[in-house]
């Protein structure tokens, strides 16, 4: 564990560096990007916390005090942690299936696993297999997530009030309910819903560097006070209402008689949105570092985002991530160091503080366009139609991941994607090809014809290619097949350039040794390298093979073992020569190899 540490450090307080050599033009330009960003910050939290099914303020508190916390240990610039859609709407996707769980008791519960989990992921590096995710997987999720966001914001937009719990919290639940309800859509909501679209659209089109969020917000409020005054009825916050004592969450609670019984429940559910934040912070930190030409290290940068997620348990209650539009304004605004984050997140804190009353204004129609609007942004058409038309298995990933996303809670959703993607890429990285060459009657090697053999006593099987467990049953079955010729007494596997041998090759391997052996036949291992035999002898196979069947390779003369091989089969045999037919894919094949005389051993 120590040399492990040593060999992968991470920087205990990075901010450091930034401090040192510190001045006034770069204090200013933090200070123009955090109020900048904070405009967008507060309400967006907000907005977010409306998307997981939390009170207004646990939006607000996320957004400052993940912004405070993650620079002290992040390597980027420009990042800013805090409540995203991902993890916002995989919260709500949860406990929407579970309507019988109180969410705002398990809520600082679920926080403080995330940031458990990501805090080592950072320390045993792994950020570093995010790379590893398909981007269909990522593209279908966003998609799904975003048209279940928008279904989900559909009633609060036309004024409906739909029952919370069963199927109305589902897709086609939510669309049922809301079509048996038309009739009580409220026209005030429709309007107003109209004009905060009208607003954003022309605010995003002709001046798209004002803070667009916060002016809809505020105008749209003014706009329902106004409407309220002349005596219609609008819906608000006014029932969210919150003071400065109501901004601290419960804490987690680990003497409680329950708390096994709530690691057991919120495990996944934490696992899920570790997953997803730590995809979201290494994609949107490594974009925006090569737009700044400098570089970031995702583990680093997980190791911040565990961390803040630990403080977020303790003060706020919701789960945070990295924030691509924020990070992005933020970086679009001239921030030059990770202090423009601290900025924002503390003005983010003095909004919490103080805007409590102020959210009674705030129509829930117009809040809830926003977060569409912020819906909609997230569908990349472009990305889409790649997906669905680079090759058929992405296609079907896409498409699965998609039906998944919109049928099942989204913590399930996203690891049945990555799971299928996964399987198909092993389908296509274990079907091995193999064709059978013998000797011609020039004594040199040549693809055989189909005729009848010339009574082979001797296979040499040439293997090349990863030996994992998705190519174990297929290159067993292969070997079955070479052993259906009655006239076949020896088997030569040539393990020169097979790699990634695991137990589950090893098993077939032993079976097919066994076998072997019942119907008083022989098989030998030639050219295996270190790492294979290293394997062997680890799992014992060595000795069920017999160590005077085994020859390692030899890099200086890769052939040298076949030609011992093969006299070990002649001795076997008892006669000195024999014909030889010679397996190997020729995918994989090098210029030089194929060619031989009988009179000579073959590589």
């Amino acid at each position: 564990m120590k040399s492990f540490a040593l060999d992968h450090p991470l920087d205990p307080f990075p901010l450091r560096h930034t401090l040192r050599g510190y001045n006034t033009v770069k204090a200013k330009a933090d200070l123009k990007a955090g109020v900048t960003v904070a405009l967008l910050d507060l309400p967006q939290g907000m907005a977010y916390a409306v998307i997981a099914g939390l009170p207004l303020w646990y939006g607000a508190t996320c957004s400052a005090v993940a912004a405070l916390i993650g620079p002290l240990l992040a390597s980027s610039r420009h990042t800013i942690l805090g409540p995203t859609n991902a993890t916002a709407f995989i919260t709500f996707s949860y406990f929407a299936s579970h309507p019988n769980i109180n969410q705002l008791a398990l809520m600082p519960m679920l926080v403080f696993l995330v940031g458990a989990l990501l805090l080592p992921g950072g320390y045993f590096r792994v950020a570093d297999l995010a790379q590893y995710i398909s981007r269909t997987v990522i593209v279908a999720y966003v998609t799904g997530a975003a048209l279940l966001i928008m279904v989900n914001q559909l009633p609060a937009l036309l004024g409906v009030t739909i029952p919370k719990g069963g199927a109305s919290r589902t897709l086609f639940g939510t669309l049922g309910a809301l079509l048996d309800r038309l009739a009580e859509v409220q026209w005030t909501s429709v309007v107003l819903t109209a004009a905060t679209v009208a607003l954003f659209v022309l605010l995003k089109r002709w001046r798209p560097q004002l803070p667009t969020f916060v002016i809809v917000l505020v105008a749209m409020s003014g706009l329902a006070v106004w409407m309220k005054s002349s005596g219609f009825h609008v819906v608000t916050y006014a029932d969210a209402k919150f003071t400065v004592y109501d901004l601290l969450p419960p804490f987690p609670d680990f003497l409680s008689k329950d708390v096994a019984i709530q690691f057991s429940q919120l495990f996944g559910l934490a696992v899920a949105i570790a997953f997803v934040a730590t995809l979201e912070q290494s994609a949107m930190s490594k974009t925006i570092a090569s737009r700044g030409n400098y570089r970031v290290d995702a583990n680093q940068d997980m190791l911040s985002l565990g961390t803040a997620n630990l403080a977020c348990a303790y003060l706020s209650g919701m789960p945070a991530s990295g924030s691509l539009t924020r990070s992005a304004l933020n970086f679009e605004s001239g921030a030059r160091t990770p202090l423009s984050s601290m900025i924002n997140g503390s003005i983010c804190l003095v909004g919490a503080l103080t805007i409590g009353p102020l959210v009674a204004y705030i129509p829930r129609a117009v809040l809830a366009t926003l977060v569409i609007c912020i819906a909609i942004s997230l569908i990349h058409r472009r990305q889409i139609r790649i997906s669905l038309r680079a090759t058929k298995s992405d296609a079907f990933v896409f498409v699965v991941t998609l039906a998944s996303t919109l049928l099942v809670p989204l913590h399930v959703a996203i690891f049945t994607g990555v799971g299928v993607s996964i399987m198909l890429y092993l389908r296509k990285a274990s079907q091995p090809s193999l064709v059978e060459y013998e000797f011609n009657k020039e004594g040199n090697l040549a693809e055989a014809q189909g005729k009848e053999r010339q009574n082979p006593s001797i296979s040499i099987v040439h293997v090349e290619g990863d030996l994992f467990f998705g190519a174990a049953e297929l290159f067993r079955t292969q070997i079955q097949r070479t052993c259906s010729d009655p006239n076949l007494k020896i088997i030569i596997l040539r393990l020169k350039n097979a790699r990634h041998l695991d137990a589950t090759s090893v098993m077939a391997l032993e079976e097919l040794i066994r076998i072997m052996k019942k119907a008083d036949r022989h098989l030998i291992i030639s050219g295996a390298m270190r790492d294979v035999v290293r394997v062997l002898k680890n799992s014992g196979l060595i000795e069920v093979l017999g160590r005077e069947n085994l020859f390692m390779g030899n890099a200086s003369n890769p052939n040298l073992s076949t030609r011992d091989a093969l006299k070990r089969a002649q001795e076997i045999l008892g006669f000195r020569e024999a014909d030889v037919h010679i397996y190997y894919d020729p995918r994989h094949s090098r210029k030089g190899e194929g060619g031989g005389s009988a009179g000579s051993p073959a590589g």
